[in-house]
């Protein structure tokens, strides 16, 4: 659906997008991730059509942007950080003067407005002053703004920033709604909402994509094998016992809680899964385990890691976990 070929942006000699490729597909929901200067923006406003490439080649739905514009940006939606919306109009007033300006013939406006309102639930606030609004329902002005048209991928930078507990988890729900017609890709540094969220991953640090793929997939090949951690109560050495006849572990530390009961850190070997052995050979043991749960890598150990690291950070990884 979109091509992303060897773009660059640059602002006199400051590169702030550098030689990106990635294509989106449709159906799913797509995070973009990446630290404040990145190139994140630079590059969804170069996708939107708001910026010109340096260099490099942008398509829609096979529309490339320089040749045939307007179907280029019939087929995207976008809600910037700050939702463009005039305070001094009311929801529905706004949203007929963004559907005009995105050539939506007359005689559909108005339909469209009020479809759009109500899927996105501003029915009730529909003649109330933006200004008056909160900022989760201003969000959703800007949603539906980037709606308007019915395009098929909708973009959003930040949609999640500046909102209450309450707020974000409407506009997720809303979110989650718009990719069943809608191809979704979103920027955010709020990154257990991205993994909640997303089914794809493309991370940029210094103007590069660094890596992409699913959250899952991210997780199992850039990070360590996951430890496991027990509580077992019994006496050090009968722990030990049990541990020195486990098969498929690499290493364990032994760490006392209190009187008879002992932390136990496990380091399996790679790619062995150890957790119903270790069930059953302290059971075995007849000695209690109050609790045993594998401690994975997070998408935050993810993010950290290649972000730190820069470019060529995913291959470096696959080359020392081959």
């Amino acid at each position: 659906m979109i091509e992303v070929k060897n773009l660059v942006k640059k602002y006199g000699s400051h590169t702030a997008v550098d030689n990106l490729n990635f294509s989106i597909d449709k159906g799913r929901i797509y995070g973009f991730l990446g630290p404040n200067g990145a190139g994140k923006s630079t590059t969804m406003n170069i996708i939107t059509g708001y910026l010109a490439a340096t260099e490099g080649e942008v398509t829609v739905n096979g529309f490339d942007i320089l040749k045939e514009p307007e179907k280029f940006k019939k087929s995207v939606g976008y809600l910037p950080e700050m939702p463009p919306v005039y305070t001094d109009m009311t929801v529905r007033e706004y949203l007929a003067f963004a559907a005009e300006l995105k050539g939506i013939p007359k005689g559909e406006r108005k339909v469209q407005i009020e479809v759009i309102m109500g899927r996105i639930k501003l029915t009730q606030v529909a003649d109330r002053l933006i200004g008056n609004l909160s900022k989760g329902y201003r969000q959703r002005v800007g949603l539906a703004q980037a709606i308007l048209g019915f395009p098929e991928t909708i973009i959003l930078d930040e949609p999640m920033v500046g909102l209450d507990p309450q707020q974000i988890i409407e506009i997720r729900q809303l979110i989650r709604s718009l990719a069943k017609n809608h191809t979704v890709i979103l920027s955010s540094h709020i990154l257990a909402e991205v993994r909640e969220l997303c089914d794809y991953i493309l991370i940029i640090s210094k103007g590069k994509l660094v890596a992409q793929d699913t959250p899952e997939h991210l997780e199992r090949l850039l990070c360590d094998t996951g430890t496991i951690k027990l509580e077992v109560r019994g006496a050090a050495e009968q722990i030990k016992e049990v541990l020195l006849r486990m098969k498929k572990m690499k290493d364990y530390r032994l760490s006392k809680k209190e009187e008879q009961l002992f932390l136990v850190t496990v380091t399996p070997g790679k790619g062995a899964d150890i957790r119903e052995a270790l069930f059953l050979a302290f059971a075995g043991a007849q000695l209690p385990l109050l609790s045993l749960y594998e401690e994975k890598g997070t998408l935050e150990d993810v993010y950290l890691k290649l972000t730190q690291e820069g470019g060529g950070a995913l291959e470096s990884h696959l080359q020392k976990r081959a």
